[in-house]
């Protein structure tokens, strides 16, 4: 099983390690935090407690700041 990540330039497609593989592990393993970053799943706002699924796309969008 697999999904499509959409990261900045990067655009690949990763194995899916468990059933229960969330967008928090996901963040976890590129060393992004939920508060500097929003996840879609197949266009859809998500949050990091949504468990990625087969076919899924996942796109993760950096939160830009300013004033």
């Amino acid at each position: 099983m697999s999904f499509t990540l959409k990261y900045k330039e990067l655009n690949e497609k990763r194995e899916i390690p468990n059933d229960n593989y969330t967008i928090k592990d996901l963040l976890n393993e590129l060393e992004l935090s939920a508060q500097t970053v929003v996840s879609k799943q197949n266009g859809e706002l998500v949050i990091e407690d949504t468990v990625i699924q087969n076919d899924d796309e996942i796109q993760i969008v950096q939160i830009i700041y300013g004033g």
